[in-house]
C-alpha cells in the first residue's frame, strides 16, 4: 500500500464536478461503477463523463468488477496515472442488486441513511452497505449532498489511498440507494477510547500519525473532510485506521451547496440566504470560524486533529459542556485546559493546533504546511513512509500518571519470566496473586444452599437476615433509593477515573448482583458496572484497582486504601454467582427465586 507522494499533481480536470439529479434516482448517476479501481460512473443524469479524459470515459461498464482492494492498496500514484490515461478492458457483468448480497446487521446508523454489513452470495466477501431511502433524501433535499459524498468517495477511489474507506459500487432500486463500501471490520476508535479510558503516548503517536497521513492526502487533493471525529475513524482487520463518511465533506475552491444551520439539517430551501459555509459537524470537533461563519479552508481539519489528539491522550474532548450551546461557546473563547498529567510534549502539539486564528494552527499552509506539522517532537521517530505497513501498537489498559501517582498498566497476563526488584508492576503481580490464592475459592464452593450463596460468604445470607437488613437499610441508609430494593452488600466513596479525569463516586455493591454508582453531590445515580462471567478485578496497588469488563475497563481509587479489600469482593461475589452457569439467565433466577421466599 502506498501513499500519493507529495509531487502527485492535481489538476482541474481530476476533480469531481456535480451533476444534476432527477427527483426519481433512476438516471445514470447512480449506476454501478468501479469507483477502487480508477474507472468510475459518470455521475451525471445524461451519462456523460465529467472529467476530460475521453479513454477513462470509454472504460464505463455497466456492471461491476470483482473486488481488487488489496490489490489497490498497493498501487502508487503513477500507477494510477497509468491505469487512467490506458484502462484496460473490463469484463461486462451483471448489475449488481440487493439481491446479490445477505444482509446480516445494521452496524451504523445516520440521518437518511443507514449502514449494513452484508455478505456478497457470489463470493462470500463481507462489505458494508450503505442504504439511503430516496423519499427521505428528496424529502429532506439531500440530494447535493449525495452526489457530493460520491463524487469525493470516486475521487478517493481514483488516488487510492490506504487509509479510506473504499466505494466499490452503488446502484439503485425502485425505493432506495445502494453504496457499497469497504467493511472495516474493527470498527469505530470511539469504543476502544472508551474500553481503556485513554491511550498512551506510544498509541496517540501511531494513530495520530496515521489520522495526519490521510488528511494530508485529502488536503493534496482539495477534499476537506469538516467531519473528523472518533466515531469517523474505522480500523480495519490490521488496526489500521479507515476514514469514512464523506457527506459533510466538500472539494475546495469550487462553490459550496446552500445549506443552512445544522439544526434544521435542510439543504436548498425556499427563501435560505446562500452562503460559502456552514455549520457542519460535530459540536466536540467543530472549529471557531465555522461557528462563526467565516471562511471554512483545510485548516478546520487540522482543528479536529487536535481535538482528537487531546481525547486520545486525556479520554474526554478539550470542550466540553451539558449541551452544545455552551459547547460552541467555549469553543469561541478558546476555553479548555490540559489536566494535570498530559503529556507535555503533546500538550506543546495540540496547543499550536488549537488555535484560533486558522492560518496560524500547525499544519497551515502559512506556518509551512504538513512537513512541519510531522516533525514537531511528539512524532520524534515515526517512520512516515511505511506507518500504513507497520504493525499497529497493542491497545491495552492504561491509566495515565497524575499528581503523585504513576502510570498503571493492566498486568492480566504474566510473563513466566519474572523479573527481580519491587516495583509498582511486581507489587500489582503479588496483590493479584494473593487475591486469587486467598480468596479461598473453588469450583466447589459455587454452588448454592437454600440460604442463596456458598456456606461463609458474603452471599451466606438465610431469608429471614435477607429481609431483616433489607428492612434496616431502607430505614436509615440514603443510598437506598439506588439500589432498586436490593441488599448493600458493601458501599464506598470511590474516584471513577477516565483517563486523566476523575470524579467521586459512591460506590454500591448489592445482591443480584450489582455494582451501582451514584454522584453524591447531585444525588443521582450515574451508572452500573455491567456483571457477567468475564468480569474480572484486578488490584494494581494498594489504592487503585481496574474493574475488567468485556466492553470496558474501569479504573477505580479508594482513598482510604481498600483497593484490594473492593477486589476480593469483586471477585468473590463474581465466582459465586457465575461459575459453572451458562450465562446471566439463571443467576437473574437465582435472585429472583431469592426474593420471592422473602
Amino acid at each position: 500500500m502506498a501513499v500519493v507522494s507529495d509531487s502527485f499533481p492535481v489538476s482541474p480536470q481530476h476533480r469531481m464536478i456535480p451533476g444534476p439529479i432527477d427527483g426519481s434516482f433512476d438516471g445514470a448517476s447512480f449506476s454501478s461503477h468501479q469507483a477502487s479501481s480508477g474507472s468510475t460512473s459518470s455521475g451525471t443524469s445524461d451519462g456523460s463523463s465529467p472529467r476530460s479524459d475521453p479513454k477513462a470515459a470509454s472504460a464505463e461498464q455497466d456492471g461491476i468488477v470483482p473486488d481488487t482492494a488489496d490489490s489497490e492498496n498497493r498501487r502508487t500514484s503513477s500507477d494510477v496515472q497509468d491505469r487512467a490515461a490506458d484502462p484496460p478492458k473490463l469484463p461486462v457483468t451483471t448489475k449488481r442488486t440487493p439481491d446479490d448480497f445477505i444482509f446480516e446487521k445494521v452496524i451504523g446508523e445516520g440521518s437518511f441513511s443507514t449502514v449494513y454489513l452484508a455478505r456478497d452470495i457470489h463470493t462470500s466477501k463481507q462489505w458494508a452497505i450503505k442504504v439511503c431511502e430516496k423519499m427521505h433524501i428528496k424529502r429532506e433535499k439531500k440530494e447535493k449532498s449525495i452526489m457530493r459524498e460520491k463524487e469525493i468517495m470516486q475521487l478517493l477511489g481514483l488516488h487510492p489511498s490506504p487509509f479510506f474507506v473504499k466505494l466499490f459500487c452503488s446502484f439503485p432500486d425502485q425505493y432506495r440507494l445502494y453504496f457499497v463500501m469497504t467493511y472495516a471490520k474493527n470498527g469505530e476508535i470511539l469504543p476502544y477510547i472508551h474500553k481503556v479510558g485513554c491511550f498512551d503516548a506510544e498509541c496517540t503517536k501511531f494513530y495520530g500519525g496515521e489520522v495526519i497521513l490521510a488528511l494530508e492526502h485529502l488536503h493534496k487533493l482539495g477534499i476537506i473532510h469538516r467531519d473528523l471525529k472518533p466515531e469517523n475513524i474505522l480500523l480495519n482487520e490490521h488496526m489500521h485506521i479507515l476514514i469514512t463518511d464523506f457527506g459533510s465533506a466538500k472539494l475546495d475552491n469550487l462553490p459550496d451547496v446552500v445549506e443552512v444551520a445544522a439544526s434544521s439539517g435542510d439543504e436548498d430551501l425556499p427563501g435560505a440566504r446562500p452562503r460559502r459555509n456552514s455549520f457542519v459537524g460535530t459540536a466536540d470537533y467543530v472549529s471557531p470560524e465555522l461557528l462563526t461563519n467565516k471562511d471554512a479552508t483545510r485548516t478546520v481539519d487540522l482543528w479536529a486533529l487536535g481535538c482528537f489528539l487531546y481525547q486520545l491522550l486525556a479520554g474526554l474532548p478539550p470542550f466540553r459542556a451539558p449541551n452544545e450551546y455552551l459547547i460552541f461557546q467555549k469553543i469561541i473563547k478558546l476555553e479548555y485546559s490540559f489536566p494535570d498529567g498530559f503529556n507535555p510534549v503533546a500538550k506543546d502539539l495540540v496547543a499550536k493546533l488549537l488555535v484560533k486564528n486558522s492560518k496560524e494552527r500547525l499544519g497551515s499552509d502559512a506556518m509551512g504546511g504538513y512537513p512541519v506539522l510531522k516533525s514537531h517532537p511528539f512524532f520524534e521517530e515515526l517512520e512516515w513512509e511505511t506507518l500504513h505497513t507497520i504493525k499497529p501498537p497493542a491497545i491495552t489498559p492504561y491509566l495515565p500518571a497524575s499528581g503523585d501517582n504513576e502510570e498503571l498498566r493492566s498486568d492480566i497476563v504474566i510473563s513466566p519470566n519474572i523479573k527481580p526488584g519491587f516495583d509498582e508492576k511486581q507489587l500489582s503481580r503479588l496483590l493479584d496473586l494473593q487475591l486469587r490464592e486467598g480468596s479461598g475459592l473453588k469450583p466447589s464452593d459455587s454452588k448454592s444452599n437454600d440460604s442463596g450463596g456458598a456456606k461463609g460468604t458474603i452471599l451466606d445470607i438465610s431469608p429471614e437476615d435477607y429481609a431483616e437488613r433489607l428492612a434496616v437499610q431502607a430505614k436509615n441508609n440514603q443510598w437506598h433509593p439506588f439500589v432498586d430494593n436490593h441488599l448493600i452488600l458493601k458501599q464506598g466513596f470511590i474516584d471513577k477515573r477516565k483517563g486523566l479525569f476523575a470524579r467521586r463516586r459512591m460506590f454500591l455493591l448489592t445482591t443480584g448482583p450489582h455494582f451501582y454508582y451514584v454522584d453524591p453531590v447531585s444525588m443521582v445515580l450515574k451508572g452500573e458496572i455491567p456483571w457477567s462471567a468475564n468480569m474480572r478485578p484486578e488490584p494494581k496497588n494498594f489504592k487503585t484497582f481496574f474493574v475488567h469488563t468485556p466492553n470496558r475497563t474501569y479504573y477505580l481509587e479508594d482513598q482510604q486504601g481498600y483497593a484490594l479489600e473492593w477486589c476480593r469482593v469483586l471477585e468473590e461475589v463474581r465466582a459465586l454467582t457465575f461459575d459453572k452457569r451458562v450465562g446471566s439467565s439463571e443467576q437473574g433466577k437465582e435472585t429472583k427465586e431469592l426474593k420471592n421466599s422473602i
